[in-house]
């Protein structure tokens, strides 16, 4: 009596991994929410919570990636500001982003970006292309793309 494969036609595996999507731009949001550095921190803290947010990349003019912005960015003005016995109201985000920023390549493989993740302590990454910023990879994108590829081979 034989033994039967419980994995089916090994060529037939191989085929359906090389198909599934892997790369980090498979899975990116492309249509962001963007911030300039001269937008007020008032009016950031009201677009994160009208778009139900944590943070969002800040560009100039040309759409090049000058920083991010984040909830904790904001609660950091608000605490300084209640300290200080000073208003937010014409505070501008310039000086409040971060601006040592990580990127990730579109190219990566999405589960070498979740280890980035890991490693970072990041909840987002930026993607640029030729200098612009064209989209963004978050905790739960890598999430989503999970769930799509359950139950096929990962390895690649």
């Amino acid at each position: 009596m034989g033994i039967k494969s419980f994995q089916g036609a090994r060529r037939q595996q191989a085929n359906t991994a090389d198909s599934t999507p892997l790369k980090v731009s498979d899975y990116m949001t492309r249509n962001l929410i963007t911030f300039t550095p001269d937008q007020t921190i008032e009016s950031v803290m009201q677009a994160l919570i009208k778009n139900r947010i944590s943070g969002g990349p800040v560009v100039n003019e040309k759409h090049e990636l000058v920083g991010i912005i984040s909830e904790g960015d904001c609660i950091k003005q608000i605490s300084e500001s209640r300290y200080y016995n000073m208003p937010m109201q014409d505070k501008t985000i310039g000086k409040h982003m971060a601006t040592d920023i990580e990127t990730i390549d579109g190219n990566m493989n999405i589960f070498d970006a979740a280890n980035k993740f890991l490693n970072a302590k990041r909840r987002r990454f930026p993607i640029i292309e030729n200098g612009k910023l064209v989209g963004q990879i978050s905790q739960k994108d890598v999430l989503k793309a999970a769930m799509t590829l359950k139950g096929r081979n990962w390895w690649k």
